[in-house]
C-alpha cells in the first residue's frame, strides 16, 4: 500500500519554538516514572529551559543529567519552588503522590504539568479542583499517547476538518510490556490506582477528545489479574465504555500482554468511526512490516488512504501549554477536560466488575 498524498490529507506544519532561551525555565521534580524524560524532551523542544531537577535518589538525577547536562541539581523541593524563575514544575512522581506534589506547585505560584494518570482518588480530584479554581494555576496533564504521537495528532488534525464526519465511536486498544525491573510500588494498588485509572487514563482522554464531549458515563469497567499471581494487586487486564454527552460511544482495552516477538513495548491502536468515514491509527508500529511507527489508515468517500504521520507532524501540545501558562489560556488542553478524563478513569476503575480466569466473579 503506498502513502496517500493531497492538501485534504497532508498535516500541518511542524510547530517551531514558541519561546527563546531562557524564556520559559521549568523544573522536573520527582523522576520515579520514565515518562519524566518525554515531558522534558518536549517542553524543550517547544523552547523551554530545563532549570533543575530534584528527586530524592541520586541515581535517578544523575540518569537526568545525561540527557539534560546544563541542568542545576537542587538539594531539595523547596529549592526549586523557592525560585521565582520557574515558571512550571514537571513532575512524573509515584502515582498515588502527583496530587500532592502539584498542590506544594501550585501553591509555591507555579503551574504543574504531570505525568498521567494525574491523580488516583476522587478526593485528591476535589483538592486539584478547588486549588486551580482559587489560584488559577494550572495542572496539566501529560496524555502522551494523544499529545506526544504524531499520528494522533494528525488523526486529530483530520477529524478537525471533518474528514470523517461527525464523530460516532471512540474505540483504544492499549497493550503495553510489563517487562523486568518495575518499582514496587507499580505493584501496589494503592499507590499505582489500578489498570483503568493508571493507563486507561490515556484512553479516556482521548474518547472524549476526539469525539468533542465534555462528559461522559461509564457504563461499564472490569478489571482482571489473569496471569500474575504473584502479584495480586496488579491489574493486567482492564476494559471500559462509555456514554458521552453528545451521543458518542467509547470503549477501551488495556493490559499488560505484550508478547516478547512484538519490537515495541506495545500495539497501541486507536478507531474512530464517523458518519462519512474512519480512521485507525497504528501508533507504535505497523505489525509484520518494517515501516515503523506512525500510520493513520483512513477510508472515506473517495477511497482507502494510508498517511505517514512519523517525522511529518510534530507535537503542537507543548508549545501551547508553553504560551498558555504565559498568556493564561487555554489552547493545548482545558483543564476541565484534563480533569474530566481523569475523573472517569477513577470512576471505572473503582465500579470495575472483578474478573477471574474462570470468568466473572459469582456475587
Amino acid at each position: 500500500m503506498t502513502a496517500t498524498s493531497g492538501a485534504q490529507y497532508a498535516p500541518e506544519p511542524v510547530p517551531d519554538p514558541v519561546v527563546g532561551a531562557g524564556d520559559f525555565p521549568f523544573a522536573a521534580v520527582r523522576l520515579d516514572h520514565g515518562h519524566i524524560y518525554g515531558m522534558a524532551e518536549g517542553l524543550q523542544a517547544a523552547g523551554g529551559t530545563v532549570k533543575w531537577v530534584y528527586d530524592p535518589d541520586p541515581a535517578k538525577v544523575e540518569a537526568f543529567r545525561a540527557k539534560f547536562p546544563d541542568v542545576r541539581v537542587a538539594r531539595s523541593e523547596d529549592e526549586v519552588l523557592d525560585d521565582d524563575e520557574v515558571r512550571l514544575v514537571a513532575g512524573a512522581a509515584v502515582t498515588s503522590e502527583r496530587a500532592a506534589l502539584g498542590l506544594r506547585a501550585i501553591e509555591a505560584g507555579k503551574d504543574y504539568f504531570t505525568d498521567k494518570a494525574p491523580l488516583t482518588t476522587l478526593d485528591q480530584l476535589a483538592a486539584a479542583r478547588e486549588a486551580t479554581a482559587r489560584t488559577g494555576r494550572k495542572y496539566a496533564v501529560y496524555y502522551s499517547e494523544r499529545i506526544h504521537v504524531e499520528a494522533a495528532v494528525l488523526a486529530d488534525q483530520l477529524v478537525e476538518r471533518g474528514s470523517i464526519g461527525r464523530v460516532l465511536q471512540v474505540m483504544g486498544l492499549g497493550p503495553h510490556r510489563l517487562g523486568t525491573g518495575r518499582p514496587d510500588w507499580f505493584f501496589e494498588k494503592e499507590r499505582y490506582g489500578g489498570i483503568l485509572c493508571d493507563i486507561g487514563s490515556h484512553n479516556f482522554e482521548q474518547m472524549l477528545h476526539y469525539a468533542g464531549a465534555k462528559d461522559a458515563t461509564v457504563t461499564h469497567s472490569a478489571i482482571a489479574n489473569y496471569n500474575h499471581p504473584e502479584h495480586p494487586e496488579l491489574d493486567d487486564f482492564g476494559e471500559a465504555t462509555i456514554a458521552m454527552d453528545n451521543g458518542a460511544a467509547g470503549y477501551c482495552r488495556v493490559d499488560w500482554f505484550t508478547p516478547d516477538g512484538l519490537r515495541t513495548w506495545g500495539d497501541g491502536r486507536t478507531f474512530i468511526l464517523g458518519t462519512e468515514g474512519y480512521i485507525e491509527l497504528r501508533k507504535y508500529t505497523n505489525v509484520a512490516t518494517d515501516e515503523g511507527p506512525g500510520h493513520v489508515f483512513l477510508v472515506d468517500g473517495s477511497g482507502e488512504h494510508h498517511l505517514v504521520a512519523k517525522g511529518n507532524v510534530g507535537y503542537p501540545y507543548f508549545g501551547r501549554l508553553i504560551l498558555d501558562c504565559l498568556e493564561r489560556t487555554e489552547t493545548a488542553m482545558t483543564q476541565e477536560h484534563a480533569f474530566k478524563a481523569a475523573e472517569l478513569s477513577v470512576q471505572a476503575q473503582l465500579a470495575a466488575k472483578v474478573l477471574s480466569p474462570a470468568g466473572p466473579v459469582v456475587s
